[in-house]
């Protein structure tokens, strides 16, 4: 619930609103430039509705969005509005604290959309400017700026990645046709170039790209950021193989610059040492009761690296492993109008039981239909009082 600090007529409101919107837009020009820290955007906005400044952040320009805007609008920030998209930080790490750097501007009015979800502010930064006798508005457009920032919600509360498994599948549930004997290796395209475009664009806001070595031998896939967007590091594509079948001709293997991960139980340390001189990097784990990759190490050593999202391109038995283990935190299911029958590939093997999808919007894209749903929020419940 939005706590306001003053009575607004709707007039107010609603440039509130636009205002705010405006903030959300600019934030996500930061997507793949600003990790580790969030996406943030904020518009400051005169007396009189006239555009002062505004700014995003982007890691590299070290700047956050607030000051970013009050260095556009020097001295007539002061008596103005701040519309920021998150809670402005109060507390000094690489820049000084944003909630100080308004204060000192004179900003009267500051907006807010969500809470900053790092224990180090947590509402600290909103009290600061209550504080200095600035009127504090919190709530707005609440839901859409979470939605924005819910890797960097999961990775700065508990330094695990925000997980999203992507499946593009058929209305039947099945992602590959039944394998045929001396069938070439590559992919078999389900979903349409909508939904692949979208796709790739949300590998370009992802940190990296996590597949199985089955997929590897079954669709040589690059795993690659096409998107043609900025991005200040490199995706980073994740490889877990437990064997070291890894080939290396695959594609993955060679287009590898200090880009690939691959995590396995192997002991081959001759494998593995052709792999590093290709480019690779390898890491060796210690396997699960039951044998396996301990899918939980493998994401805590990701977190550990800042690696904040990761997105998942897998076959149905890790796709099931995933989500049996409960690493899921989003679900992202790309739907076409195809029917394989049931020798094709199945999305899921057998799960223990039912997933729920509570949280969950249907939308189109191009002749598919995408299926978008939360399974775990990773925001902190809302303080009653700030």
């Amino acid at each position: 619930m939005m706590e306001d600090s003053h009575k607004a007529t709707p007039q107010v409101r609603d440039e509130d609103r636009r205002w705010m919107s405006r903030a959300l837009e600019l934030a996500l020009r930061g997507t793949g430039l600003a990790a580790p820290n969030p996406l943030v955007g904020t518009v400051l906005v005169a007396p009189d509705s006239t555009l002062l400044g505004e700014g995003w952040h982007d890691y590299a320009m070290r700047d956050h969005a607030e000051v970013v805007a009050l260095k556009q609008a020097d001295s007539r920030a002061r008596g103005a509005t701040a519309y920021v998209s998150l809670e402005p930080c109060s507390h000094t790490g690489r820049t000084g604290p944003c909630a100080q750097a308004l204060i000192e501007a004179g900003v009267t009015r500051v907006i807010v959309a969500t809470e900053d979800p790092n224990p180090q502010v947590a509402g600290r930064g909103i009290r600061m400017l209550r504080n200095a006798g600035i009127v504090v508005e919190c709530g707005l457009l609440r839901e859409e700026a979470q939605r924005i920032n819910e890797a960097f919600a999961r990775w700065i509360q508990h330094r695990q990645p925000f997980l999203t498994m992507k499946v593009a599948m058929t209305v039947d549930g099945r992602i590959a046709p039944a394998p045929l004997p001396d069938a070439p290796v590559g992919p078999h395209w389900i979903t349409s170039e909508a939904s692949r475009d979208e796709v790739q664009r949300m590998r370009h806001a992802a940190d990296a790209v996590m597949t199985g070595i089955g997929t590897i031998l079954a669709d040589d896939p690059l795993l690659t950021d096409r998107s043609g967007l900025p991005l200040r590091r490199k995706l980073m594509r994740v490889v877990l193989d437990s064997a070291l079948r890894l080939p290396l001709q695959s594609r993955i293997v060679q287009t590898a610059a200090d880009d690939l991960l691959v995590c396995t139980l192997s002991e081959d340390e001759n494998q593995a040492k052709i792999l590093r001189k290709c480019g690779v990097r390898v890491e060796k784990f210690s396997p699960t009761l039951g044998g396996k990759l301990p899918l939980d190490a493998v994401l805590r050593l990701l977190g550990s690296e800042e690696i904040l999202s990761v997105m998942t391109e897998c076959g149905s038995r890790l796709n099931t492993a995933l989500l049996a283990g409960d690493h899921v935190d989003r679900l992202e299911c790309f739907v076409a109008p195809q029917i394989l029958g049931q020798d094709a590939r199945p999305a899921w093997d057998a799960l223990a039981g039912p997933i729920s999808l509570p949280d969950c919007a249907w939308s189109r894209c191009g002749t598919d239909l995408r299926l978008s749903a939360l399974l775990r929020n990773p925001w902190p419940p809302i303080p009653v009082k700030q």
